[in-house]
Parts: C-alpha cells; sequence; structure tokens
C-alpha cells in the first residue's frame, strides 16, 4: 500500500485533533495537518517518519493533547470500527513515543501510583 499525498483530510479528524466544533483548514498548522493525514489514512505513516522525525511544533503541549485525543477517542469508539480505531490509536501512540520518547498514558497502565 503507499500513501496518497493528495488525500483530503476529514474534517472530522481535524475537529477531533484540534478539540474544536467548527475549523477552517487554511487557519491550521501544518504540524497538525501532517498529523490528520496520518490519522485518516494510516498506511501513510510509514512513508512520512522523516517528515515527522524533522517536525517543527509550534506549541508542544497542544501537539501532545491532539495525540491524546485521538487514543482516547479511539479507545472509546473501539467497538464500532476495532481496525479502524486500532490502526488509528497505534498511529497516534507510535508518533507521540517518535516525537515526546513515551506515551502519556498507556492503556492498562496504572494511571497513578
Amino acid at each position: 500500500m503507499s500513501c496518497d499525498v493528495k488525500m483530503e483530510i476529514s474534517v472530522d479528524t481535524l475537529q477531533l485533533i484540534l478539540g474544536q466544533t467548527s475549523v477552517e483548514q487554511g487557519n491550521v498548522p501544518d504540524e497538525i495537518l501532517l498529523l490528520a493525514k496520518a490519522i485518516d489514512d494510516p498506511y501513510c505513516l510509514p512513508f512520512i517518519i522523516e517528515e515527522l522525525d524533522e517536525l517543527e511544533i509550534g506549541d508542544e503541549k497542544m501537539f501532545r493533547f491532539a495525540l491524546l485525543r485521538v487514543q482516547i477517542d479511539s479507545e472509546l469508539r473501539m467497538n464500532e470500527d476495532i481496525q479502524m480505531h486500532q490502526r488509528r490509536r497505534y498511529v497516534a501512540q507510535v508518533i507521540e513515543k517518535m516525537i515526546f520518547g513515551e506515551l502519556l498514558i498507556e492503556i492498562g497502565a496504572p494511571f497513578m501510583d
């Protein structure tokens, strides 16, 4: 499988990533667009890892919360389409580990000691 570089990014995905109900694609930072592309098409991930590695993130806290929202949403919707949501969660976790070195939360791991 290959990555469709001209793929349309879902408004629903942008809303989830940004945590907003109203999103104008023209005002979305490039790092968020790249994340949305990977979330919408998980098979793109192997083709954009260098781009992700070189990513200059303007607001690291916002980006990490975007990754966290995808993971939470995927867990909550897992029964709707298990394969799709497992892939989305996996992509968000891989990107979080690449950029931040660890996961903020891990499913099944104790949240607090």
